[in-house]
């Protein structure tokens, strides 16, 4: 019967020893993340609101962000012409655009300041993307969100103008459009 205790007790504390080993390298996983990725840290104090900034459409006509995100689920997405993985997602990105747009979803694709204009307005113009497409010719609105380097950089924005969540690389799109559809209900 001892023996079995002294057992038992073992693996109590086998098992203890692992669940601070688990956690201590979730913690030093969530640290690492957190010191990469500030926003990251402003999930769980509370959603970060959109920053507010002007843009101009490639048609030449200049908004303000907060004005045209009014009562919308917005997406602001970071891309490139050079970027391979933001030209291979721009095909469902345009067709998440058409299946909700009719609902009060809107998208803005920023491309980034090292971009060429000329690039720029070639690839919307070819692709037909329906969805508003400015330049960031200053890199003034990828300051703005924190500084964006990579993309693709998407932020979901709420109708009360929350970043939702932030999406670095292709976002998975099954998921994407459900929150997008979650959002939209809210």
């Amino acid at each position: 019967m001892a023996a079995a205790a002294a057992v038992n007790s073992r693996r109590c504390i086998a098992r203890s020893s692992m669940n601070r080993r688990h956690h201590l390298a979730l913690s030093a996983r969530w640290l690492a993340t957190a010191a990469v990725a500030p926003w990251a840290l402003a999930a769980c104090a509370g959603r970060e609101t959109a920053p507010d900034f002007a843009f101009t459409l490639l048609g030449g006509r200049t908004q303000q962000f907060a004005q045209a995100r009014q009562g919308k689920v917005m997406l602001v997405n970071f891309w490139a012409t050079s970027c391979t993985t933001c030209v291979k997602e721009m095909p469902q990105m345009a067709e998440t655009f058409t299946r909700f747009k009719d609902q009060g979803y809107d998208m803005l694709a920023v491309a980034m300041n090292y971009d060429n204009p000329e690039f720029v307005a070639n690839f919307a113009s070819s692709r037909q993307l329906p969805f508003g497409v400015t330049h960031d010719h200053d890199g003034a609105i990828a300051k703005a969100f924190g500084d964006v380097r990579l993309t693709p950089t998407s932020f979901l924005v709420d109708k009360s103008g929350a970043v939702v969540k932030k999406y670095v690389g292709e976002p998975d799109f099954a998921d994407f459009q459900r929150l997008i559809g979650e959002l939209l209900k809210a």
